[in-house]
């Protein structure tokens, strides 16, 4: 079966088309600029990337041309659009209501519009994209993959907030967790590579990119994770500024005269090591301005390391141990430095990494010496592949 997958954003849609047998992406790309002018980067497998300038007033027309491209007769992959057996969507917050992936129904959108609330960016956008592909596609079976729902094995003792508990009957305030696909497949993919029991198994997995978030894995299933109500909680992120007192908010406000929204927008988007260098988002501009003696960019990138290692430290106590450790995503797979630094602050439980193999970028790897007592491996991340084989699973 071939596998179309979609990842709605509100001006954005990156897709995969994937062959469910080999599970090779026969073509990949992004659409951006929605509603604005548009544009169109597509790449077939073993091609060239194609770059297409054309309007696409909403996501309607960007699927439209997302799919001419896929059956364009110069690089396109399929000859006609029969030939897409399913697609999945990636949905970013199923609430409490989603703890697996599911066949789209009416009944199915109707339960993710009642999580717009508590994603406002990313739900309505997601059903955007929902509704572009039923309306062009109709009679294909459509599945929603959401980012929440492998943290849904959670237990209340890690998903509750010390908040009066009437808020979490009424609103539903609670810690979610997010990149659950992500940490789902990364966690079946550690196991895979260490040999580990999946029954008997204790796993941290860290997903470190602009977005980043550290999961405990416990036989296979989430108990706990470091992004709570929203994607703000937990680590400090490239320009999120992670968990912090709340009191602080209320200060800011007072200080500088600002909106509960100004402050926001500033802990969402200017906040992270971005507004603590002063410098970037990126880590490899962090690293080049820490070099050349930023003394604000060394000190951002000492934060981040520091608090990656303690959550690692945190959840190994909360799982009474560790079996193994997995870096994945931008930062996770490619930055050799950050992992040996947070590495760093773990050797009491007795991780001896081997520096030659952890030289290594976006390749699968076990980076630990073979007497060590924590194994620990390099796993890129493939979301897409992820949400493609749910849907193929469902179907």
């Amino acid at each position: 079966m071939k596998v179309l997958v979609i990842n709605c954003g509100s001006s954005s849609l990156k897709y995969q088309l994937i062959d469910s047998e080999s599970e090779k992406a026969l073509a990949v790309g992004l659409c951006e600029r929605i509603g604005i002018d548009g544009r169109l980067n597509h790449t077939p497998a073993g091609g060239e990337k194609v770059v297409m300038e054309a309007p696409m007033g909403n996501h309607e027309a960007a699927i439209k041309m997302v799919l001419d491209a896929l059956t364009d007769n110069n690089h396109g992959v399929i000859k006609s659009l029969s030939e897409i057996g399913a697609v999945g969507h990636r949905v970013v917050h199923g609430g409490e209501k989603f703890a697996s992936s599911v066949v789209i129904t009416e009944e199915v959108i109707a339960a993710i519009e009642e999580c717009n609330d508590l994603a406002p960016l990313h739900n309505p956008a997601n059903l955007i994209g929902i509704r572009a592909c039923q309306a062009i596609m109709p009679g294909v079976p459509m599945v929603g993959v959401f980012d929440t729902a492998f943290h849904q094995t959670m237990p209340p003792k890690a998903y509750l907030y010390g908040l009066p508990y009437e808020y979490y009957e009424k609103y539903k305030i609670r810690r979610y967790g997010f990149h659950g696909t992500s940490h789902s497949y990364v966690a079946k993919k550690t196991l895979d590579l260490t040999g580990l029991d999946t029954n008997n198994s204790k796993v941290i997995v860290c997903h470190l990119g602009n977005g980043a978030s550290i999961t405990a894995v416990l036989n296979g299933k989430s108990v706990d994770t470091s992004m709570g109500f929203t994607p703000l909680e937990g680590l400090i992120m490239g320009t999120r500024s992670g968990s912090i007192d709340p009191a602080i908010i209320e200060f800011i406000a007072n200080k500088e005269g600002k909106s509960i929204e100004e402050i926001m927008n500033i802990l969402q988007k200017k906040s992270g090591v971005y507004g603590m260098s002063g410098v970037s988002s990126d880590f490899r501009d962090l690293e080049a301005a820490a070099d050349s003696g930023n003394e604000k960019a060394k000190i951002a990138k000492e934060v981040f390391i520091y608090r990656v290692a303690r959550y690692i430290g945190s959840y190994a106590a909360a799982m009474n141990g560790v079996d193994a450790i997995s870096f994945t995503a931008g930062l996770g797979e490619n930055d050799m430095k950050v992992r040996a630094s947070v590495l760093s602050y773990l050797e009491f439980l007795g991780i001896k990494v081997d520096t030659e193999k952890n030289n290594t970028r976006g390749k699968e790897i076990v980076i630990t010496t073979d007497d060590s007592k924590v194994k620990v491996c390099v796993i890129p991340t493939n979301e897409e592949l992820a949400i493609a084989r749910e849907t193929v699973a469902l179907l």
